[in-house]
């Protein structure tokens, strides 16, 4: 075995270092995945330790698999049998199912998932005849989760306030809801098996006196329960193992606490501690850059991150002049990159602070012919809250639209349910009229003749929505989108419904504001035009996955790494968010968050900021990211001699020494493949006329009657007809 040839000084210390705990601060890119697992293979093949008594946990499947394969390729997998690598949440399940007379539940347990959670709080909410609106599910469990993250159960979750009180109340009694179910969720794995160990001192020598090393992987991002949780199983030996890097820790708002390393040396005074500080992944420059970004943080361990390969370009800052001019520049320069064969699409990264950022960039993409995947999120147009509203809209242009009535009956939910809809749609169909139809009379009230075909509080509900639907119809005729949109999600109470009190709440919520701001785009033209230009972007959503740009918000970038990253929206506000920034805590993790971005880029970073973001026409100024001060003026391509920013001009681009992309070659002129009064096939609507045939947007645009569907208005270039000679 080999293996230990192939490690710089500081890996190879740290794969054969001596028993007791030992530390690792891994840098990024500094291997730590391959000295976690050599340091498996080396005390197997090496000190004789038997696989049965190691354990070894992190945080994904993902990882955990690649680990094991890692560790087989090195000894072979008859050496690793017996081995215990898994997630913290799988090793738990394990040892739970093990000791489970010991438990509130029998041995085969279920373990609920997201959904069924969210039920049982629903459950636990309505039993206790509290109002949902008052205590929303989302975020019940969300205090519930935090709570046991830091090994509070029922009885010890602290109460300040009236609505502490009641979530107290509620978090009793989902648990024995869960119970009563022979069931837990994922933050019970963590708690029970903590709780188990620190109660049974019989069970915590068990497993402590077998696992003769416990190691750990991320160890920044272990919470409370999972710090105690490695304590117990590491009481007998000491031979604790953590590798981590508390400049990435960037999970707070999911109970990770980077402070954890800092306990990790109070806790075992005279510990080995071991620096990986060089970077195989990054250019110096970026490497300087990073560094001067987190080493403003305090109360960190600093460390002097280095490569040997070589300095690199320079750092690209642009500042354009709005948010479309910044999606722009990243379009047209990953065209240019990939055009003169500098990197490959799959090269390029994309990077935001929040998912609702990947809107203009999408549509820059899409604008551009250019494919893309993109990664932890749905597409804008694809996210719930998106479609949602793009439903309340369509309903209102077409009330015949049954898909979109379907989808938004009940949302937020007005206790229209299934029966309901049923009902509703037999009373159409008799009437021989559509729902929406029955709808809008139904908002007449009791002088409806379909009201006493419902049960009182169903037709309440169903006049209530029909009233909704009557008044935007009556307002589109004179109204603007922008203030149609305003309308409907003013009186469904929208923004009350996703801001739940959790950052998934805040975010879908700054989504429809999004879309919002696209809709103040449309002052001058209607709403059928507004539900048209979407539908010819969303259809596009056939992207594979690939050799293709990849977009991403930076905390799905961490564990990532690129040929060139992009990072925009580097405004204050945006990135440091602006929910930290009275917060210095959350202001150190904004900090992190950055300096994880930066560290993802091989060759290439850009760090891009506008001038202006909302829309145009109803743009609002920003103010520079205070993180862009922190890198220093050599290391940024662009900067003058005084160290400031030079100007933009009108295209968004600065005048002193940036290498930009080309500028745009003028478009080729489109020549109409289609006349008026052609007849023609589709794959799916079968023979149709074309009606009209017009350039727009480097597309021939048609409108087409369908024998089988009608009208129907299509890009030439999706929609592959066939001229019918």
């Amino acid at each position: 075995m080999d293996f230990l040839d192939k490690l710089n000084p500081a890996q190879k210390s740290a794969v054969n270092a001596g028993e007791g705990p030992v530390l690792v601060l891994a840098g990024p890119g500094s291997g730590k995945t391959r000295v976690l697992t050599q340091r498996i293979a080396y005390l197997i093949g090496y000190e004789g330790v038997r696989p049965y008594q190691m354990l070894a946990v992190t945080f994904t499947n993902k990882a955990a698999r690649e680990m094991e394969q890692r560790v087989q390729n090195l000894l072979g997998e008859e050496m690793t049998r017996g081995l215990l690598l898994g997630t913290f949440h799988s090793i738990c399940a394990r040892i739970l199912r093990r000791e489970s007379e010991k438990l509130p539940v029998n041995g085969d347990f279920v373990i609920f998932d997201a959904d069924d959670q969210q039920s049982v709080v629903k459950s636990a909410i309505r039993e206790l005849n509290l109002d949902e609106k008052n205590y929303r599910p989302v975020a019940v469990h969300a205090a519930i989760s935090r709570a046991k993250n830091e090994l509070q159960g029922p009885e010890d979750f602290p109460v300040v306030t009236y609505r502490d009180e009641a979530i107290k109340r509620i978090y009793k009694r989902y648990q024995e809801l869960l119970q009563a179910s022979n069931g837990m969720d994922f933050d019970d794995l963590l708690l029970l098996t903590t709780n188990l160990l620190a109660d049974n001192l019989d069970v915590r020598e068990k497993y402590a006196q077998r696992f003769r090393h416990v190691l750990v992987d991320e160890f920044q991002d272990t919470n409370i329960a999972q710090y105690n949780l490695i304590s117990y199983l590491s009481s007998y030996h000491h031979n604790v193992f953590c590798v981590g890097d508390p400049d990435q820790s960037v999970y707070r708002w999911r109970g990770a606490d980077y402070r954890n390393v800092l306990r990790f040396e109070e806790d075992h005074p005279g510990c080995q501690t071991i620096l990986l500080e060089q970077n195989y992944r990054s250019k110096q420059n970026i490497l300087d850059a990073a560094m001067a970004v987190i080493d403003r943080n305090p109360r960190r361990k600093r460390k002097k991150l280095f490569t040997d390969r070589g300095a690199g370009e320079k750092i690209v800052f642009f500042e354009a002049n709005d948010d479309y001019g910044e999606a722009s520049f990243v379009v047209d320069t990953i065209a240019q990159l990939v055009a003169t064969r500098q990197f490959e699409p799959g090269d390029c990264a994309v990077m935001y602070r929040t998912n609702a950022m990947s809107r203009l960039i999408e549509e820059a993409f899409l604008q551009a012919r250019l494919p893309y995947r993109l990664v932890g999120a749905q597409r804008f147009y694809g996210r719930r809250e998106v479609k949602d509203m793009i439903s309340f809209l369509r309903l209102v242009q077409n009330r015949a639209d049954d898909i979109s009535l379907g989808r938004v009956i009940n949302v937020p939910p007005r206790g229209i349910g299934e029966k309901t809809i049923q009902s509703l749609h037999i009373a159409a169909h008799n009437a021989n009229i559509t729902p929406g139809d029955v709808l809008l009379d139904l908002a007449r009230g009791s002088d409806s003749p379909f009201f006493s075909q419902f049960p009182a509080r169903a037709a309440l509900s169903l006049a209530e929505f029909g009233g909704m639907l009557s008044a935007w119809q009556s307002m589109a005729a004179t109204a603007t989108v922008s203030e149609i949109f305003e309308q409907v999600a003013n009186d469904i109470r929208y923004k009350d419904h996703l801001e739940d009190g959790t950052d998934e709440g805040k975010e879908r919520w700054e989504n429809v504001q999004e879309l919002h701001r696209l809709a103040d785009e449309y002052e001058k033209r209607t709403l059928a035009e507004f539900l048209e230009n979407i539908a010819l972007v969303s259809d596009q959503d056939t992207i594979k996955d690939g050799n293709v740009p990849t977009l991403l918000t930076l905390h799905a970038a961490k564990g990532l790494e690129f040929g060139v990253v992009f990072i925009v929206g580097l405004d204050d506000g945006i990135l440091p968010h602006s929910r930290s920034l009275d917060e210095p805590e959350e202001m150190e993790e904004e900090r992190r968050l950055f300096y994880v971005g930066i560290t993802r880029a091989k060759d290439k970073l850009y760090v891009l900021r506008a001038q202006r973001r909302g829309g145009r026409g109803y743009a609002e100024d920003t103010i520079e990211s205070r993180f862009l001060a922190d890198i220093p003026a050599e290391l940024i391509s662009g900067q003058n001699r005084a160290g400031k920013r030079g100007q933009t001009n009108a295209y968004g681009s600065n005048k002193s020494n940036w290498v930009l992309p080309s500028p745009r070659q003028p478009a080729a002129i489109i020549q109409p493949t289609y006349r008026a009064g052609m007849r023609v096939k589709h794959s799916v609507w079968g023979d149709g006329i074309i009606v009209d045939s017009r350039i727009q947007d480097n597309d021939e645009i048609l409108d087409v009657v369908f024998t089988s569907v009608g009208l129907k208005k299509l890009a030439a270039s999706l929609a592959k007809l066939t001229i019918i000679k």
